[in-house]
């Protein structure tokens, strides 16, 4: 009886997500047109925050009660879930083409960020030669407040030069006619609340379940968590780009997986600092090149074409496989 009401409520949660992602991107395309600001901007700054709510709340709250596996899986697991499944599977229903500002700046902080927390975070492990050879469960290294607190600082600079970038950028958005700015406010605060509801609704059913059938904590953080809490990325990018927003949809996928990396990984080590088993310090690589791929996918031909899409969508399943029998 009890796994039937937590089915219930990973419906429950999917409807939340789906009805709250089509009102946020409503609401954030309407402000983009009436302030003159690209789609992508917005979609790097306020849905990428908007729809990673959920790994905030996820991460922090785990990193507080001594879950150090799923703080840190959670992450990675996200940020490997956006960039394969969501790019990936928005290309499957319209080509995405990337801006070159996200190729030029966006991807390499990225990617900078990525490998800068592997070497912090690892840093003994790898001086010593230790990092693959040791077993997934022994801890080789830290993230810290000498992670944390830098990583936010960083943040907050990018969150600066996209706002300066956005002002230098003003664009006549065409479309049909923009709602009125309350009207939009009041769209991005209901989907931003049906998301958050829906995601975590998602995730505590997710994790009941995935317990039930004997997962273990990191398996369950990498893959149930990070695909519950990334559901609002998924479905928030699906849906515009399928209104035709498809720089917003890169821009949320992209700026979701910087704000995970610095902001929530900052926020959450600052608040307690956990350890990282080998298992972690592997998924670390594997995001490095998951960047590294989605990189060249993107700034080569036409973009995300529909078989580089799917290409990336089974990508993401050799990764779970992995993941499921190491």
């Amino acid at each position: 009886m009890l796994i039937v009401l937590y089915i219930l409520l990973l419906v429950v949660g999917f409807v939340g997500l789906i009805k709250g992602a089509d009102m946020f991107v409503d609401g954030s395309s309407s402000i983009a047109r009436q302030f003159k600001v690209p789609g992508v901007i917005i979609g790097l700054t306020i849905v990428a925050m908007g729809t990673s709510a959920p790994e905030l709340a996820v991460s922090t709250s785990a990193a507080i009660s001594g879950s150090n596996e799923i703080a840190l899986s959670n992450v990675l697991g996200s940020n490997i879930f956006n960039l394969l499944v969501v790019l990936g599977f928005c290309a499957l229903f319209h080509p995405v083409p990337v801006d070159k500002p996200i190729l030029k700046r966006d991807f390499p902080l990225l990617l900078v960020m990525a490998v800068a927390v592997l070497a912090v975070t690892c840093y003994g492990a790898i001086a010593h030669g230790q990092l693959f050879t040791v077993p997934y469960t022994a801890e080789v290294g830290e993230v810290g407040r000498i992670a944390g607190i830098p990583l936010m600082i960083f943040f907050a600079i990018y969150i600066v030069v996209l706002i300066v970038d956005a002002k230098k950028n003003q664009t006549e958005e065409e479309g049909e006619e923009p709602l009125p700015l309350w009207k939009s406010m009041l769209f991005i605060l209901i989907g931003l609340v049906f998301i958050v509801a829906g995601g975590k609704a998602v995730v505590e059913g997710a994790k009941f379940i995935a317990k039930a059938a004997g997962m273990s904590e990191t398996l369950i953080g990498l893959t149930i968590v990070a695909v519950g809490t990334s559901l609002p990325e998924l479905v928030t990018s699906t849906v515009a780009a399928k209104k035709g927003e498809v720089g917003m949809a890169v821009g949320n996928a992209v700026g979701s997986s910087i704000f995970n990396l610095m902001l929530i990984l900052g926020v959450s080590s600052t608040i307690h600092p956990f350890g990282v088993n080998m298992a972690s310090a592997c998924d670390m690589i594997i995001q490095i090149g998951v960047v590294v791929i989605t990189f060249v996918l993107s700034a080569t031909g036409k973009g995300i074409t529909r078989s580089k899409g799917i290409f990336m969508l089974l990508l993401y399943v050799a990764d779970i496989v992995f993941a499921a029998i190491r």
